[in-house]
């Protein structure tokens, strides 16, 4: 699918609500397309916690989705005022925190329960890690990432 198209659904979804966007750019970052939406609304966008941003999230996901024939968009992400961004890196500097202690301590570190998305994140960032494995565990909200250490067994 084209930015353009992308840019044009993250538009048409900003025009049934009250916000308005100053500014909307597209950008390719380590195979990961970042939706980067500058708005003076971002509280409404974003939500308690980020959830409103992640319901958008979803909403574009599906839209895209649904247009483009593919069926799952995982490597879309849509950020307002810089959020989601912030709170990436943020999980990649725990998830790089938690997976030096299992290499050390060499057990399983769990991380605090997370959402899909950001569980994903962590899964991908340490996906290419030596001596490191993840997997998700647990139900609903519990869900986490736990950190296992696995030596040479790779």
């Amino acid at each position: 699918m084209q930015n353009d198209q992308i840019k044009t659904i993250i538009k048409n979804i900003f025009i049934h609500t009250a916000c308005t966007i100053s500014n909307l750019e597209i950008v390719d970052e380590d195979g990961m397309l970042w939706c980067m939406i500058e708005t003076p609304d971002s509280r409404f966008m974003i939500g308690r916690e980020g959830e409103t941003l992640r319901s958008l999230n979803h909403i574009v996901r599906k839209m895209i989705e649904k247009e483009s024939g593919i069926e799952e968009m995982s490597n879309i992400f849509i950020d307002v005022n810089g959020y989601q961004k912030k709170r990436f890196d943020s999980l990649k500097s725990i998830a790089h925190m938690m997976a030096e202690r299992a290499k050390y301590f060499k057990s399983n570190i769990e991380i605090d329960p997370m959402p899909a998305n950001e569980r994903r994140i962590i899964h991908m960032f340490l996906e290419k890690i030596p001596e490191i494995k993840t997997e998700s565990e647990g139900y609903g909200p519990n869900r986490r990432v736990v950190i296992k250490y696995v030596g040479n067994e790779y």
